[in-house]
């Protein structure tokens, strides 16, 4: 057995999107009750590249499986994907589990087992906690019930310790009170910023030994004394390393611990809905739209029962504290001043080519290097990039986007139903635009162009001048055209259907967003 030794958190970045969470737990799902063998592993391990979760290097090497795989409207039979299996040896070994396939798959489920949404080990039954189920209902939801999601993170991220049955780490703490109350300490001092835990601080919360928040402060505090806020990657890795107790350079690697890990930790920790980023992502900061929230796991989780049994701790893990599901944002808060503040903010301060190119790496499905974009998931930030781009290209046009926001006004997740992603308003016509990162038949025409023409028609009702709608994605299907095209036909609705490229080049040429239409 490893060894346990103390060394900083790591969080696994297998699954880097909390939104790809949800979807690997359904493809585990209706093997639930069941004991977990290499059978059935090999059936979850279909369901996962069945579901596009996972693509071996065989798929993208193989022509007409690689088509099937970049569309979203075919999928995979039985056979190709035995096919797939056998054709993609995984050279990998978990502890617990045979090489090859079967620890690949504890790969890919050891982080959802961590933050007790699923427990398993081989030869014993496959458990769906009460979180993992919820977690599953509420992305399944139509629309999608993001605020749910968040507080299912929220749930896991409070509870999760540093020092679980399931690591090996003699570091004993947790996490996210640990970081909140040290923030907190920091804010209650007059002599220090207002602004939280600067990004360079952050790797000494990574490597703290205990759950010692006031002498991570006092620790804090006695780094800004000798060097302010301007500080090298080096002096902070030494520090580090003398906090583990260790000069093992080989092991504890000085890019891992100052960025790799920091950039995966503040991913994690503002999961859950408290904290905010500030400064152009230099500081951590608690979201002061949630302190109600982030007092209750201060004063509820800084102290922490202690387990030495796997199964007790996912138990622990697996429950939901109802608490946290009544607490709501005071209503006195005005979301639409930060967020409008905000986003006309980033339309003026970057770049339309700098904007294009982001809606294009969201599209293309790749990272944004981004200070702040980065940390924003992927089909919020579309939104996000689509509102800013709105109010880059039309002046004087009324940009009101629906996503969620902290108390920076940067956004948290995406418009709720029964609202359009961004409605624009000018003085001769009401737009409102839709966002998708769909691409399948199924998906656009059924739960996009359906419910546009639906809230237009009612839009219509209640104005007097010219309204329409925009759906972009980034590939339309054709018959998301034709759809759009039978819904003017039988309804008298305008839907504009672009994918990303056309969206990027017809608003770029146009003075006014009513000129969509006569193009």
């Amino acid at each position: 057995m490893a060894v346990s030794k103390a060394k900083p958190l790591s969080f696994s970045t297998t699954i880097r999107n909390p939104e790809r969470i949800p979807n690997f737990i359904r493809c585990i799902l209706p093997f639930e009750g069941k004991t977990l063998t290499s059978e059935i592993i090999h059936e979850v391990v279909k369901n996962v590249i069945r579901e596009k979760e996972y693509t071996p290097l065989y798929i993208s090497r193989t022509a007409d499986i690689k088509a099937i795989s970049k569309s979203e409207d075919e999928t995979f039979s039985d056979k190709q994907l035995e096919k797939i299996i056998e054709m993609s040896p995984q050279k990998h070994k978990e502890a617990g589990f045979e090489y090859g396939w079967d620890s690949r798959f504890d790969t890919w489920y050891k982080m959802i087992k961590e933050f007790g949404f699923i427990k398993y080990a081989m030869g014993k039954p496959i458990t769906i906690t009460a979180t993992g189920h919820m977690l599953v209902d509420a992305y399944m939801e139509k629309p999608r019930n993001d605020k749910k999601i968040q507080t299912v993170f929220l749930n896991a991220l409070m509870r999760y310790q540093t020092n679980n049955p399931l690591r090996k780490n003699l570091n004993e703490n947790v996490p996210l009170p640990l970081l909140l109350k040290v923030i907190q300490y920091l804010h209650d001092d007059p002599r220090e910023n207002n602004a939280g835990l600067a990004r360079h601080e952050l790797p000494i919360l990574i490597c703290w030994r205990d759950n010692d928040a006031h002498a991570v402060y006092q620790y804090i505090k006695g780094i800004r004394k000798e060097v302010g806020f301007t500080c090298s990657d080096e002096f902070i890795y030494e520090k580090c390393l003398s906090i583990l107790e260790s000069d093992n350079r080989n092991y504890l690697k000085m890019e891992k611990i100052c960025h790799e890990a920091v950039d995966e930790y503040i991913r994690k920790m503002r999961m859950s809905g408290l904290l905010s980023l500030r400064g152009n992502g230099r500081f951590l900061d608690i979201n002061s739209f949630e302190a109600e929230s982030a007092v209750y796991v201060m004063d509820t989780y800084m102290e922490y029962p202690k387990f030495d049994d796997e199964d007790a701790y996912i138990d622990y893990m697996g429950t939901i504290d109802s608490k946290i599901l009544q607490i709501e944002i005071k209503q006195t808060i005005d979301f639409s001043d930060v967020r409008k503040q905000t986003l006309y903010k980033y339309a003026s301060e970057m770049s339309k080519e700098s904007i294009q190119k982001e809606l294009l790496l969201v599209c293309e499905k790749k990272e944004s290097k981004h200070n702040i974009l980065r940390f924003i998931n992927v089909p919020t930030r579309l939104e996000f990039l689509t509102s800013i781009a709105l109010v880059q290209n039309f002046e004087g046009l009324d940009v009101n986007p629906n996503y969620s926001v902290d108390d920076e006004g940067l956004p948290t997740f995406t418009a709720s139903g029964g609202y359009a992603d961004i409605e624009c308003y000018d003085t001769d016509c009401d737009s409102y635009f839709e966002v998708t990162l769909m691409c399948g038949r199924s998906d656009q025409v059924n739960n996009e162009i359906i419910p546009i023409s639906r809230h237009l028609k009612e839009a219509k009702e209640k104005k007097r001048h010219e309204s329409f709608s925009v759906l972009v994605a980034p590939v339309i299907h054709p018959d998301t055209k034709e759809a759009a095209e039978w819904q003017k036909m039988k309804s008298g609705v305008d839907i504009l259907t672009y994918d990303i490229n056309e969206f990027i080049e017809n608003i770029d040429k146009e003075e006014k967003v009513s000129c969509l239409l006569s193009i």
